[in-house]
């Protein structure tokens, strides 16, 4: 069988499951061959089939994360290396970054605080932003802090960025002119589909308190974590910008909304 007749049968098999059948396979038969998907489409397509292929797509029609299976997720134009337990980056919290630049505009931060690291997306895509900026990466998870070291490292950024292990911004000394975080704020009975719930992190996805228990834990820190003049980008659930936005009015600080490019309100920008 060669790598054309392939794509169509796995495309066959995957659309039961996946959205994005086609793409799914296509990504999966260039892993296989270890090479990039635009190559495999104008060169490879009358190849030999990889041994490994069958196994790929069986994990992808279980339902694995397309991520977790190629090892690997861009953000922000960056590859990350992700696996099983950390939360793989999503195109909308690109909007944290966004909101930062235009925050920052004509003000370089020199410091970056990135509270629940994960795999670092977000503290390293802000970095390669600022090149003099120095980062600091907190998590509770020690799983999620290898993949963010392993990411440092493999983006060039690991002399600018420091990870360690802790709850929020708990015990944190150091005042930033920008903070990042990306919060568990999914109500633990939401209904979320398999991909993510049986194989994503649960301490990353989900939050008490309708969603909102980890915000009330990291608002009330943020006055001492900024500097004067400091900014926070917060990122939001569905409905959840008003709540927040009064719990940073009881801190007396000041709030404004970005949304993402879905329109909706994603990023809870907080001014110290």
């Amino acid at each position: 069988m060669t790598v054309r007749d392939a794509l169509r049968a796995a495309t066959a098999t995957l659309s039961a499951t996946s959205d994005s059948a086609r793409l799914d396979a296509e990504l999966l038969m260039a892993h296989a061959l270890d090479m990039e998907r635009e190559a495999m489409l104008l060169g490879h397509l009358d190849a030999e089939v990889p041994e490994t292929f069958d196994a790929l797509v069986a994990r992808r029609a279980g339902r694995e994360p397309l991520a977790y299976i190629v090892g690997h997720r861009e953000f922000w134009s960056l590859d990350f290396t992700v696996g099983p337990g950390v939360l793989i980056p999503r195109p909308d919290s690109e909007t944290l970054i966004e909101a930062a630049l235009r925050a920052r505009a004509g003000r370089p931060p020199a410091t970056i605080l990135d509270l629940g690291t994960g795999s670092g997306a977000l503290l390293l895509a802000a970095l390669s932003e600022w090149p003099d900026a120095l980062g600091l990466g907190i998590d509770r998870s020690e799983t999620a802090l290898g993949y963010a070291w392993r990411n440092a490292e493999r983006l060039g950024l690991s002399d600018r960025a420091q990870f360690r292990r802790g709850n929020w911004g708990e015990g944190e000394t150091g005042r930033f002119d920008l903070i990042l975080c990306n919060p568990p704020y999914v109500e633990p009975d939401a209904d979320l589909s398999p991909d993510i719930a049986d194989f994503e992190p649960d301490g990353a996805l989900f939050a008490a308190d309708g969603g909102l228990a980890d915000y009330r834990a990291i608002v009330p820190q943020l006055r001492n974590l900024l500097v004067d003049g400091g900014v926070a980008c917060l990122e939001l659930g569905a409905g959840q910008a008003a709540e927040v936005a009064r719990l940073c009015a009881e801190q007396g600080l000041e709030t404004a909304v970005a949304r993402d490019l879905a329109g909706h309100e994603r990023c809870l920008i907080i001014h110290n």
